[in-house]
């Protein structure tokens, strides 16, 4: 910090400080009054003071962050067309959702050689259409997003089995030399209802069964796909504690790595009703990723939840990540070095997504425990302890259980399923399925509509 202005202040030791707010309470209680506990167990206190400062050692980035826009292929044309539109409106990278092999003459027509990255959440698992994949990318920066793993953590089962699915990525890994293969998709567990710290163990625990499967060489060629919500600076120091925790396990391994990371925000908040309340959140959620140290961030319509792809909701998101760019054209986690909070928050939540990581570990690892339920039912604890704060209003979506408008009518809006259901099929494991807090008051208000 400048001595600018504090030079003309005398300092104040943490004590001195503390003292002074016990004063100013006249007789309250400062634990009681002014401390503030997490659903994490993390205890924000109402001042942070260099007396108490630890700065950690955080690997980050030493490039900007590049922004992307995700393009879901439901016709070859129109997924070219939305790229290139992405790409005029000033995006550096782009990522592709798939659910069946695509013709990638089309799909990649006029889009090669403009030192655009290229990133894949395919939901399937084909070697051969993968192949032709990276050989059609051979000079591109690619990420694959490949995460058997994840599959089997969102759907209950996996591809084919266990063991075919870990020989399929094996082979993909000796073939190609494409700088990323193997992905994590922590956001699975956020947007079912983890809290951060779950988050970080979690995302810790699944990478440990690639990097004991496959060896310490795949540490560099990992993506870690998280989701950000609206708890603006914990997001932030999220990112950062996993960053840490990921570089202290590497050290296990006799290696290191600067986690490559990618974030979209949430939709665990997001609402239909008053959906344009939705922007704001995604500003926050996306800046928070930004600062956290995130290597590549994308962007959601406001209108995703309910609406067919709509040109201007898209372009608004590609505009609000544009804007975000131009107006931080630092390495934007030199923000926050030295902030004590930030850094509190941050070693705090190391900590503790360390201790459940162990604890996985000791438990047979996450694979285990995710056959065993133990994981899915840990989350479900979370994502009801929410549910609950939520339907008695001390957890606030604006829109949705606090200012209300009751006027809105969505009935005629709702072009698509917005709402978790329940699939009947057979599944290995427990699949961990992703819900939205406002659901059952977004279904409630719609029936009473009809």
């Amino acid at each position: 910090m400048s001595n600018f202005i504090s030079h003309l202040f005398e300092p104040s030791s943490a004590a001195a400080w503390k003292q002074k707010i016990q004063f100013e309470l006249n007789g309250a209680d400062y634990n009681n009054t002014l401390l503030t506990k997490t659903n994490e167990g993390i205890t924000i206190k109402p001042f942070y003071h260099i007396d108490n400062f630890e700065k950690l050692r955080i690997p980050t980035p030493t490039k900007k962050f590049k922004i992307c826009n995700k393009i879901t292929i439901t016709t070859e044309a129109v997924a070219n067309s939305k790229a290139i539109n992405a790409v005029n409106l000033g995006i550096n990278s782009l990522k592709f959702v798939a659910n069946k092999p695509f013709h990638l003459n089309t799909v990649f027509n006029q889009l090669l050689h403009k030192n655009i990255e290229f990133h894949f959440e395919l939901n399937f698992l084909d070697n051969n259409f993968l192949n032709e994949l990276a050989e059609w990318l051979k000079n591109e920066l690619v990420f694959y997003n490949i995460d058997v793993i994840g599959n089997l953590a969102k759907t209950g089962n996996w591809h084919q089995s266990l063991t075919e699915d870990f020989k399929n990525v094996e082979k993909l890994i000796l073939k190609n030399n494409a700088s990323f293969i193997l992905s994590v998709n922590a956001n699975t567990y956020q947007n079912a209802g983890a809290h951060t710290i779950q988050q970080i163990a979690y995302a810790l625990a699944h990478a440990n069964e690639y990097l004991a499967y496959f060896g310490s060489d795949i540490a560099t060629r990992i993506q870690f796909n998280f989701a950000t919500g609206s708890n603006y600076f914990f997001e932030i120091s999220k990112l950062r504690a996993f960053r840490y925790l990921y570089n202290l396990i590497l050290g296990e391994y006799n290696t290191t790595a600067v986690a490559q990371i990618f974030t979209e925000p949430s939709l665990r908040n997001k609402t239909v009703y008053n959906y344009k309340v939705n922007t704001l959140r995604t500003a926050t959620e996306c800046f928070s990723s930004i600062l956290g140290g995130a290597n590549t961030v994308s962007n959601l319509p406001n209108n995703v939840l309910f609406h067919h792809s709509n040109e201007l909701s898209e372009n608004n998101a590609i505009a609000q990540l544009v804007n975000l760019k131009d107006e931080n054209g630092v390495i934007t986690t030199e923000i926050t070095d030295n902030s004590y909070y930030i850094e509190a928050i941050t070693k705090e939540m190391a900590e503790k997504a360390l201790a459940i990581f162990k604890t996985i570990e000791k438990g047979g690892g996450f694979l285990k425990q995710l056959k065993e339920g133990t994981i899915q039912r840990k989350i479900a604890e979370n994502a009801q302890k929410e549910q609950h704060q939520f339907n008695l209003g001390e957890l606030i979506i604006v829109g949705a259980n606090k200012y209300v408008n009751e006027k809105v009518k969505m009935e005629n809006e709702i072009q698509h399923h917005s709402f978790s259901e329940k699939k009947s099929r057979k599944t290995l494991i427990i699949p961990i399925t992703a819900k939205r807090l406002a659901e059952t008051l977004e279904q409630k208000r719609l029936k009473n509509e009809a």
